[in-house]
């Protein structure tokens, strides 16, 4: 069944397929994606997109949640945004999901972009290959922080 997205730039519709539980290897090597203030990608680099299965296209004017991998929980992601939106670097361990509906785990990194008056103009986030151990406790910790969550709030831009 899946999600659909809706590109803000292209209003292309864009079908994510539901989750598939088997693992896209992820060989290393740096993914990097910019948002604006709203998350919605303005720059994804090739890593980011071999690594998604989604071409430029696809990704540029899309909500970053195009790769939100639906075992993780809303409350890492509101740490997340309200921790960068405060001005501060966040990192953490994320599993996310790829075109096909494999997934894939990273340690992710996000901070703010400035403009000369300080005021924030947008993100920028890095992936890495996660550590075994540490990975296995964030996977975890969101599976309980998940079983705590209400069904009926969404946290995707979802137009079905």
């Amino acid at each position: 069944m899946g999600t659909r997205v809706k590109n803000l730039i292209t209003g292309q519709v864009i079908q994510k397929p539901d989750p598939i539980n088997e693992e896209i290897p992820y060989d290393g090597g740096v993914m990097i994606t910019e948002t604006d203030t709203a998350g919605v990608i303005v720059y994804a680099n090739r890593k980011f997109r071999q690594m998604t299965g989604y071409s430029k296209e696809e990704l540029i004017g899309s909500p970053h949640s195009i790769n939100r991998n639906p075992i993780m929980p809303k409350a890492g992601f509101k740490d997340m945004w309200d921790t960068v939106k405060s001005g501060k670097y966040w990192e953490g361990y994320v599993r996310n999901m790829a075109k096909s509906g494999k997934y894939y785990n990273v340690i992710v990194w996000v901070k703010p972009k400035f403009d000369d008056d300080g005021k924030i103009v947008g993100y920028i986030a890095g992936r890495k290959v996660p550590d075994k151990e540490g990975m296995d406790k964030a996977l975890e910790l969101y599976a309980k922080l998940k079983a705590d969550e209400d069904p009926s709030e969404g946290y995707m831009t979802q137009i079905s």
